[in-house]
């Protein structure tokens, strides 16, 4: 297919894009916001009189008592509950399947998930199949949820998805470790606790890719080209919360303000992505987190700065206007500069909190597959600037070590 019948292709599903979100029904959706707040959430929960929620969280966030602190207000209340503890990174149909089970036996009719981006996507899977006979698998694409799910509720632990904001998931599939995405509005939970108390100690390594992912959500949704909802002023918050606060958090764990700065960046670059969906970063960063299990915010973090520096003339006047909100330049210089100035900022804070440029996971004889991979999910986001496989390939060599 030639550039220029995939920039037709591309230009018209952009257009059947914004015809069809103008039937979308709307949505209801509350935070609870500060240190505390999951306390909040619980009694909220109790309040609607549940028969059973189902608590989707992991292990390792058992263990440490994390999940216990985070529902503590739906337990002081007395509310019956079920637990499903195994998720995974990258949480793939068969965890589905097994947290489903637990939903049917315990006959739990309201979920609650308790974690980082992979718990949430799990849960929202999880209550899209417990009112539904349909495959999960026939699902994969966007706006394919379309049916009433169970109620979904969700506390993060992690400042970075943003799933506590978005009608969307991520599901990988362990046979052939290809990573899809999947969405409806009902897949957006009903109300989150923005708890940064949750929060404090996580590693600094997992402050730092979570972080970038929040960033990445937060670039990607200001400079697409479908114009929708406050996709923008979203998306300025996200990206100055970010550079405020993540050199802080990743730094100091235990600095609480900080930790509800990357709370609130986090959620607000969520809430972007939900209007307009992601880009060109994700489309590669699916694929080598898929095949590789390098962690979505890593592998989105490895990409950005590329991906911004391939797009930079035709993004020029968003980036120029991040550079601005961020202090990295001057309302009043050129535009040119200024997106170099943001592009070079991107790059400065991501060595600030550690993130490599190159990934020795990444084999360069998968890179044609990869990059087929990408080019066509490319297809699907609204990016100022398609990829294609020259330019690709070209991303994966730098990030290959």
């Amino acid at each position: 297919m030639t550039a220029t019948i995939r920039k037709i292709r591309h230009g018209m599903y952009l257009f059947m894009l914004r015809v069809m979100s103008r039937f979308l029904p709307g949505s209801t959706h509350i935070a609870f916001v500060g240190s505390g707040s999951s306390r909040q959430l619980g009694q909220h929960i109790a309040a609607l009189a549940p028969r059973k929620v189902l608590i989707v969280t992991d292990k390792a966030l058992r263990e440490l008592g994390i999940t216990d602190k985070a529902v503590v207000g739906l337990l002081d209340a007395g509310v019956d509950c079920a637990w499903f503890d195994g998720v995974l990174p990258d949480p793939t149909f068969e965890q589905i399947e097994a947290g489903l089970a637990v939903q049917k036996s315990e006959n739990c009719d309201m979920v609650l998930a308790v974690g980082g981006g992979s718990v949430m996507d799990c849960a929202k899977i999880i209550a899209a199949c417990a009112t539904s006979d349909e495959s999960p698998r026939d699902w994969v694409g966007l706006g394919k949820v379309n049916h009433e799910l169970l109620p979904i509720y969700a506390i993060p632990t992690t400042a970075g998805t943003g799933s506590e904001g978005t009608a969307g998931a991520v599901v990988k599939d362990a046979a052939t470790k290809a990573k899809s995405v999947m969405s409806g509005n009902g897949m957006l939970p009903k109300a989150t606790a923005l708890d940064a108390s949750l929060m404090l100690g996580l590693p600094p390594h997992i402050t730092a890719a979570t972080g970038i992912d929040a960033l990445t959500h937060a670039i990607e949704a200001y400079i697409g080209v479908w114009e929708r909802g406050s996709r923008l002023e979203d998306g300025r918050i996200g990206v100055k919360l970010v550079f405020e606060h993540l050199v802080n958090a990743y730094s100091d764990g235990s600095n609480l303000k900080a930790r509800e700065g990357m709370a609130m960046a986090a959620y607000y670059a969520g809430m972007a992505i939900n209007q307009v969906f992601v880009g060109s970063v994700h489309a590669i960063a699916h694929q080598i987190g898929g095949r590789y299990g390098i962690p979505h915010g890593l592998a989105n973090a490895l990409i950005l700065p590329h991906v911004l520096e391939y797009c930079r003339e035709e993004a020029q006047p968003r980036l120029a206007e991040l550079a601005v909100v961020i202090g990295a330049g001057e309302q009043g210089e050129p535009e040119a500069q200024l997106a170099h100035k943001f592009i070079a900022a991107v790059r400065e804070l991501r060595t600030q909190v550690g993130i490599p440029d190159r990934s020795d996971l990444i084999r360069r004889e998968d890179h044609e597959a990869l990059t087929a991979a990408a080019v066509a999910e490319c297809m699907d986001y609204p990016v100022p600037r398609l990829l294609d496989e020259a330019s690709t390939l070209a991303i994966l060599n730098q990030i290959t070590d």
